[in-house]
């Protein structure tokens, strides 16, 4: 607890735990949070973090404070219709029985701050309490980088007169180093600066490029002044590492090579080239480069969606693959793939071949109440669930899937954050085994080129946070 005592003894007030998935993050700001309750410098905090692990939190608490301790949870509940019934939490009677309690805590998506309804009611909330004495914890704190983002903006305008903020990420940047401006514009904007295209202009290299339009657009070639950043960054933060406090087996990086059918490269090759393919007599066609991209990736993986919607198989070595690995490797795995259509596709080859109950998806279509079904189930060595088939948007945020130490990236995307993540559901604290992860890759394609882009940003956080290069995909 080096982070708190430090933050303590300083009385900092804005603080970031940069710790890494598995240190303990969670329960370091619980300590903050209760020291300081102690104190009577805080009796009230919000607590924001991603829909997925936001209700994580009331099992942390309950487990860190004791029952005999005078606090009480609640928990933002969004498929109200109104949020100012008495059934809700919104209403006088409920900020009247809060007050009753030493210590109110209060659980939110951080989504919900992108909705008009989200947005008004912590708004109600946090005018009924005293801003000195409230603290506001946003976990997973990547969820504000964007800084002209609605959330973003709703959660600077809504905090200026709070009186302690903290931040929590174990990667804080995933994407540039500019993504570090924003989260450290919550806690406090004199650390970084005020404006963030000043912020931009100082760390960016930038140049002008032209538009069609006739306008000129900054164009981001690369940075620099990392070691100033950093050393700004580390002024009101505190770092740690996982090799550093767990001791975990290490993690193994294989790739399989898969090459494309005929039809694929046809396939491939046309939309390359002219942004346009034929297939069945209907027409698939990309309109900008970013859909060029995405289209380029679905060929890699088996598939087409035409200008109608209809989605067709293109035949494809990429499931042949799946199994060969499968047979080679025993024990459960986790199977991620960014596409529904894959999803789909491979639990229906895997329920064909190995039973009914030996695959499930976790994916956007999976009710909330069957993903916790399925992670206990998968967690159980006894049952029969081996293969878990998972879009990492989904499943890659705030579960434990430490019951398999194989994990296959079926397709990737050039979302870095996303990629961590998903590594981490079996990479935790109860692995036991070293933890093989197998990227398919058809040589030559955009799948290389993003497995390209997430190692260069890899690389640049790892500058930014002062972390010494890390041995990933190569």
């Amino acid at each position: 607890m080096d982070a708190v005592i430090a933050c303590h003894n300083t009385d900092m007030d804005k603080f970031a735990y940069l710790m890494e998935m598995g240190t303990g993050k969670t329960l370091t700001a619980l300590v903050d949070l209760f020291l300081l309750n102690q104190r009577d410098m805080v009796d009230y905090a919000v607590v924001l973090a991603p829909k997925s692990v936001y209700r994580n939190w009331m099992k942390e608490i309950n487990t860190f404070i004791s029952s005999e301790y005078d606090y009480k949870v609640n928990t933002w509940d969004p498929s109200l219709k109104d949020p100012y019934t008495k059934e809700h939490l919104g209403t006088d009677i409920f900020f009247l029985n809060a007050l009753k309690y030493k210590l109110h805590i209060f659980l939110m998506n951080i989504e919900a701050l992108s909705t008009p309804k989200g947005t008004k009611y912590l708004a109600h909330m946090m005018g009924r309490r005293s801003g000195e004495k409230t603290m506001m914890i946003v976990d997973e704190s990547t969820t504000i980088k964007t800084h002209n983002a609605k959330r973003t903006k709703t959660l600077l305008k809504l905090s200026e007169n709070i009186g302690y903020k903290r931040i929590l990420t174990g990667t804080p940047v995933t994407k540039s180093p500019l993504d570090i401006f924003s989260q450290y514009a919550f806690l406090d904007k004199n650390i970084l600066g005020k404006n963030y295209y000043s912020f931009r202009a100082r760390y960016a290299k930038i140049v002008s490029r032209p538009t069609s339009g006739g306008r000129n657009f900054p164009l981001i070639t690369g940075y620099q002044r990392l070691d100033e950043l950093e050393k700004k960054i580390y002024t009101h933060a505190f770092r740690v590492k996982k090799e550093e406090c767990v001791d975990l087996p290490p993690k193994i990086y294989q790739k399989r090579f898969i090459p494309m059918s005929e039809k694929q490269l046809v396939a491939y090759e046309s939309l390359r080239r002219n942004a346009m393919f034929i297939f069945n007599d209907e027409t698939t066609t990309s309109v900008n480069r970013l859909s060029q991209i995405v289209k380029l990736h679905q060929v890699c993986c088996g598939f087409t969606i035409n200008d109608q919607g209809e989605t067709h198989d293109l035949p494809t070595k990429r499931y042949d693959e799946l199994f060969n690995v499968l047979e080679e490797v025993s024990g459960k795995v986790i199977i991620w793939a960014n596409y529904r259509h894959n999803i789909q596709t491979i639990t229906t080859k895997l329920k064909e071949k190995y039973g009914d109950t030996s695959t499930a998806a976790f994916y956007g279509d999976t009710e909330n109440k069957v993903r916790m079904d399925l992670v206990k189930n998968f967690q159980d060595k006894g049952h029969d669930l081996t293969y878990l088939v998972a879009n990492p948007k989904t499943g890659g945020y705030g579960i434990t899937l430490t019951a398999s130490h194989t994990v296959v990236y079926f397709s990737n995307n050039y979302d870095l954050e996303i990629r961590l993540q998903s590594e981490d559901r079996a990479h935790r604290i109860g692995q036991k085994n070293k933890v093989t992860y197998v990227d398919f890759v058809c040589k030559g394609t955009v799948d290389e080129k993003i497995l390209l882009a997430l190692k260069n940003k890899v690389d640049i956080a790892s500058q930014v946070m002062g972390d010494e290069l890390k041995a990933w995909i190569s």
